[in-house]
């Protein structure tokens, strides 16, 4: 090292550790406070929709498991408590029969759910094609 030039050392602040601008202060906090609600909410919302799903397929299963009763000659009241027991809590059970089918209606609504959900089958009424066996 030469003595004509100028002696150069490294500058550095009186506290070690990253150099932060005063402008970026809060950064992170103001943007988590608007994702991290945001990510709930869509949490929220897929799990609805899984739940909301999932009663679907348990009013289809009700609606097919009553007709199938009804089809198989059992009486009104067993074919609703069959369906009521496949169905979920508080579903409302309808059956009709004509035309040589038995149908089935399984609702299920408000205050459960937001949206009414609603699954229909109907099979032959063996009753009446049949004409009662051989």
């Amino acid at each position: 090292m030469r003595r004509s030039e100028p002696l150069r050392r490294a500058v550095r602040p009186e506290r070690a550790g990253p150099v932060r601008r005063r402008g970026d202060r809060g950064y992170v906090t103001a943007e988590a406070a608007v994702v991290i609600p945001t990510l709930v909410a869509l949490a929220g919302l897929l799990v609805w929709g899984l739940m909301a799903a999932a009663a679907q397929i348990r009013c289809v299963d009700a609606a097919r498991a009553g007709a199938r009763a009804a089809a198989r000659g059992e009486g009104g009241g067993d074919v609703v408590r069959v369906s009521r027991a496949a169905a979920p809590k508080g579903a409302e059970v309808r059956v009709r029969r004509g035309g040589g089918l038995v149908r089935v209606r399984v609702t299920v609504g408000r205050p459960r759910f937001p949206v009414t959900l609603t699954a229909e089958a109907a099979a032959l009424d063996e009753e009446t094609v049949g004409g009662g066996g051989p």
